[in-house]
């Protein structure tokens, strides 16, 4: 497998060496909504294979989990065709799994600070779910930042949700990077509308203890959690930039 960090101006280059380990030969079966659904067996169940990660995740095999999602990636990347425009069908089981895998395997890269790569598949999974069920804009946003791809950030800027907490923390964050100051309308509007996520990014602890998992894998996870949901997937930039997150805290 081989990534190269130059690429084309508009979109990240990812390069795979092809491999004859497949188990089955999967099929793309075209819908009358000009979608295509993922049908497969052994290595392209990607709903045993998403849960199997998930397990792995649990009993705190990271890496197995990791490496999982990444080769299944890796052969749904040698599954779609290169030059034809193909939406995959999210109300299909199989093939919302191979989705929400090609999501988890961005963040994993997010995780271990490879923003490159992370940015490559979230822009890969865009092109195949345009609709963006699983909000994967919101972590290109701050792959961008971290990449100072300004140009890119202000691209998909307007494609974030008013009513989302990671587009507030994502403008506040990039009028720092920009301007080394911290915009007085948009601290009021986190601090006002989004109360819980100006909490949880001013503490100083945020532990990720029994009773945040109870609360974020509840059916209905409450705003606090949803915070440190946030604040935990993206403390990897934080580490980086304290500087952002001391300005914030003089907020309080």
């Amino acid at each position: 497998t081989c990534w190269e960090g130059s690429r084309p101006p508009s979109s990240h280059f990812i390069c795979i060496i092809r491999t004859d380990d497949m188990q089955t030969t999967p099929t793309l079966n075209p819908t009358a909504d000009q979608t295509f659904e993922i049908e497969g067996t052994g290595a392209y169940d990607f709903r045993k294979i998403r849960d199997k990660a998930r397990r792995l995740q649990r009993e705190g095999a990271v890496e197995k989990a990791c490496e999982l999602r990444f080769q299944a990636f890796q052969r749904l990347y040698e599954l779609l065709p290169d030059e034809e425009e193909t939406i995959l069908e999210w109300r299909h089981a199989n093939t919302q799994a191979a989705l929400e895998i090609l999501y988890q395997s961005a963040v994993d890269h997010f995780l271990i600070g490879d923003y490159e790569m992370s940015a490559a598949l979230v822009e890969m999974l865009l092109t195949h779910d345009p609709e963006d069920h699983l909000e994967s804009i919101e972590l290109l946003g701050f792959v961008y930042l971290e990449m100072e791809e300004y140009d890119s950030f202000d691209e998909i800027v307007n494609d974030l949700s008013d009513k989302s907490p990671a587009r507030e923390i994502l403008l506040l964050w990039q009028a720092f990077r920009r301007e080394g100051r911290l915009p007085e309308g948009e601290v009021v509007r986190l601090k006002s509308r989004f109360a819980p996520w100006h909490a949880e990014f001013t503490a100083d602890l945020h532990p990720a203890d029994e009773a945040y998992l109870k609360a974020i894998e509840s059916e209905r996870p409450t705003p606090q959690a949803q915070a440190r949901e946030l604040w935990l997937r993206t403390e990897t930039l934080w580490e980086r930039h304290p500087d952002f997150i001391e300005a914030l805290r003089r907020t309080r």
